[in-house]
């Protein structure tokens, strides 16, 4: 049990009402979860305002409310703290609930559109194959040393952030890899975390149906940045527009990499192939086992981060030539007649153009490439038709289908990609409601040596329809479809 006066330590208290030397159970944001001797933190969110269940916690036994507006019925024997921002309230207090465990270790932040799940679980793999005690925190999984949890955010909530942290400290992990989203920033997740580095990716247009324009999404991200101490290190992409404006204001000690112009750490593509990239990065060579001029980026800013974090260069890239693919990034398999099937998790419009853009690049020009891609639901509109675009001009056949609708009508979403088609490839496009009859069709249309993109979902292995999760797995679909049409 710790003491409610030690957990609000450096928090931006307005008011205190009642006894701050109490003992607390747990931190709780959710008055459904609430059990006897709990802080409840009423959170002003983007669907519920946490403020409208105080009453609910007290009659759990909650002992002490955080809150930005004190409710209008103070009960005796509880306490009750003011803050200015709840958001940061809790935050700042889930990591002293449990010790600041971010100190104990370095911890890394990958941000960007697109990128961060590769570079954080391959800087994890890197890591651990080097003999460190490593953790990862990313939207596909959460590992601590050979432990894995279910992700269920690509930044979790900050109490769930600050106990895996502390899991990871008990377990002696030295290093900590971790994806950052710009809601993450945006909802002070990762408030009262100690970064020892940053990593910015890219941007490019995602997430607009929450940060409403593309200044306020780089905007959000930057922070991350500014906020990164003088001990840590910023490392960017100048070959992004966007990569210097991250370094701005940071008081990091700041690090560039690049394949199209000098950089600190500098890489050349040499080959381009199904099976692998043969790359020169700082005038040493490495081959690689992922695919891909965007994975070229990733793998650059790994090589960097391994370097700024004190590894041995050659050991490094030697590490760098086994890691594999990660789950629904470039993953595929080729059927018995010698269809190629790649499923990736594709879901903006520059993800899915540097996919395709890839493939174009590697094959003859022989094979047809036929794309199944939709677009989920209660998102960002705005990249749908954009999305149609690229992809009806990329491929030589494509079949619209349903991704994750959510609480939205699948059609009206495919008619909304459908827009952007240019008419000259209104021919070469299909739309099918049903995800598994869409890829289904991509299996018989396809012939020996074609190409089949399965693109949007990636390592999802559910499809999200009206509030409810089905198992719908891209990968294991293709791949079970192309033998039952082979056979």
């Amino acid at each position: 049990m710790k003491q409610l006066k030690d957990i609000l330590y450096k928090v931006p208290i307005e008011k205190v009402m009642g006894n701050t030397a109490i003992s607390v159970n747990r931190l709780v944001f959710d008055s459904r979860k609430v059990l006897p001797n709990d802080v409840f933190i009423a959170i002003k969110g983007t669907v519920s305002n946490g403020h409208q269940f105080i009453d609910t916690a007290l009659k759990k036994d909650a002992v002490a409310i955080i809150c930005e507006t004190l409710p209008n019925k103070i009960l005796k024997g509880v306490t009750y703290v003011q803050v200015t921002d709840s958001h940061l309230a809790l935050s700042v207090m889930a990591a002293n609930f449990y010790d600041n465990p971010s100190q104990k270790l370095k911890l890394i932040g990958v941000t960007g559109t697109n990128g961060k799940t590769t570079i954080a679980t391959l800087l994890f793999q890197l890591f651990k194959k080097r003999g460190f005690k490593t953790g990862l925190l990313s939207t596909v999984a959460v590992l601590i040393n050979d432990k894995n949890y279910d992700a269920t955010h690509t930044t979790p909530d900050s109490v769930t952030l600050n106990r895996y942290l502390h899991q990871m400290v008990e377990s002696g992990v030295t290093h900590c890899f971790m994806e950052v989203s710009s809601h993450g920033i945006h909802q002070k997740r990762t408030k009262g975390l100690h970064f020892s580095g940053g990593i910015f990716t890219n941007l490019t247009h995602d997430h607009l149906d929450y940060h409403h324009s593309f200044a306020e999404y780089r905007d959000v991200k930057k922070q991350f940045f500014d906020e990164l101490p003088k001990t840590a290190f910023a490392l960017t992409n100048i070959d992004d527009k966007n990569g210097l404006v991250m370094l701005q204001n940071t008081k990091a000690k700041k690090y560039t990499y690049a394949l199209k112009q000098h950089a600190d750490y500098k890489a050349q593509i040499l080959e381009n192939q199904f099976n692998g990239l043969l790359l020169r990065i700082n005038n040493q060579e490495l081959w690689a086992k992922l695919i891909g001029d965007f994975n070229a980026y990733n793998l650059l800013a790994i090589y960097a981060t391994a370097d700024l974090l004190g590894l041995d260069t050659l050991q490094t890239l030697q590490i760098m030539s086994t890691l594999e693919s990660v789950t629904g990034r470039f993953q595929y398999s080729v059927s018995e007649n010698k269809i190629t099937a790649i499923v990736d998790y594709a879901h903006t419009p520059d993800a899915l153009k540097n996919i395709l853009e890839t493939i174009n690049t590697i094959r003859t020009g022989n094979e047809e490439l036929i794309t199944v891609i939709g677009c989920g639901g209660d998102r960002d509109k705005e990249k749908r038709p954009k999305m149609g675009n690229i992809a009806a001009t990329l491929s030589t056949k494509v079949i619209f289908t349903s991704d994750n609708p959510r609480s939205e009508d699948p059609e009206q979403i495919i008619k909304e990609i459908e827009i952007g088609v240019q008419p000259q490839h209104y021919k070469k496009t299909l739309s099918i409601t049903d995800r598994k009859q869409a890829i289904k069709t991509a299996c018989q249309l396809a012939k020996e040596g074609d190409i089949i993109l399965v693109a949007g979902k990636g390592h999802e292995t559910y499809q999200e329809i009206n509030g409810q999760r089905f198992d719908f797995d891209d990968f294991k679909i293709v791949n079970q479809l192309l033998k039952q049409i082979q056979n």
